[in-house]
């Protein structure tokens, strides 16, 4: 499967992304950078930012590391965890950080936090499968 490489710019033209105000910022070596500001589409019914914001978030600032859908490596998401440690308000900016943690031939784990200011919102855990493994 031929994947396009991603960069700052075609990630931020993904439609989900553009709808949701979510911005790549930072493509690392082994890590990715993402933000979004909480605004009125994004809360729930008690009137801050919904879970699946963030969660959402979580699982899309893991496909962005450099050696990833930067370089071409299709992947999709196994598995999510995401633990929710405050509630968001509108107004407030969220940076979630992607780290990779283990990138073997066909799995990718990454750990991820999601702040906004100094505080610790979320954080999380993905394994993707790599859908074009090499055959070296």
């Amino acid at each position: 499967m031929n994947v396009p490489s991603a960069t700052i710019e075609s990630i931020n033209a993904i439609p989900l992304l553009k709808t949701l105000g979510i911005v790549a910022e930072e493509i690392g070596d082994r890590y990715a950078v993402m933000r979004v500001t909480v605004d009125e589409r994004h809360l729930n019914y008690y009137g801050g930012a919904h879970g699946g914001l963030i969660a959402t978030l979580v699982d899309t600032v893991c496909f962005f590391p450099a050696p990833l859908l930067p370089a071409g490596l299709a992947v999709t998401t196994s598995s999510l965890n995401v633990n929710y440690l405050r509630a968001v308000q509108p107004g407030e900016t969220l940076v979630a950080r992607s780290e990779i943690v283990h990138l073997g031939r066909r799995t990718v784990s990454l750990r991820v936090a999601v702040h906004s200011e100094e505080r610790l919102i979320a954080q999380g855990m993905a394994t993707l499968i790599v859908l074009n493994p090499s055959t070296d």
